[in-house]
């Protein structure tokens, strides 16, 4: 989404939030994301307003003083930027790729299933299973902090099934231009 992102000609539009659309998007955030209420507050007091920066490619962006929080494709699910989750480590599902797959994330490309489900990758056990749709953070083998924040494209048992194909449809990673940008 943001591999040639460049605010001056990217952005069509900024508008603040109305107070009734944050409560829903707060609403919609506790719903997705593995957050408590207060760590939710803690990174957006209710007090403060978002705003609405419309991009390209039917990309939004909702950001706090200019510091860029979550991001949204058409309606789809919301994502954490990098910064939050690594803020915040613990607010999405995690998945692991292996060094191999290390410089193609850092490329921007989508993650293939046997980068998830070789030695080093790792996928959730069974009983904790993520479906098709779901947001995930992504971990690289002996990183710390997160490198990418992706859509799974296959729940977590098909890809260990099928192994091959598009696992995890990349939103946002590690040296991206949204990742060099503080502010918006």
């Amino acid at each position: 989404m943001f591999k040639k992102f460049s605010p001056s000609t990217d952005i069509a539009g900024q508008t603040p939030v109305k107070t009734s659309v944050q409560r829903g998007i707060r609403a919609a955030i506790l719903s997705q994301w593995k957050i408590e209420p207060e760590t939710l507050e803690a990174l957006w007091p209710k007090k403060e307003g978002l705003v609405h920066v419309k991009c390209r490619d039917h990309v939004s962006i909702y950001s706090l003083h200019g510091e860029p929080l979550i991001i949204q494709h058409f309606d789809g699910p919301f994502y954490p930027t990098l910064r939050v989750l690594h803020k915040y480590p613990y607010i999405l599902p995690k998945v692991g790729i292996d060094r191999g797959a290390i410089r193609y994330l850092l490329a921007g490309a989508p993650m293939m299933c046997p980068g998830l489900t070789s030695k080093g990758g790792w996928l959730p056990p069974a009983e904790e299973g993520l479906p098709a749709g779901s947001a995930v953070a992504i971990f690289a083998e002996g990183k710390d902090h997160a490198v990418g924040v992706g859509l799974l494209k296959l729940g977590t048992e098909e890809m260990r099934r099928v192994n091959k194909d598009v696992a995890v449809e990349l939103a946002t990673y590690l040296g991206d231009d949204l990742w060099a940008h503080k502010a918006l």
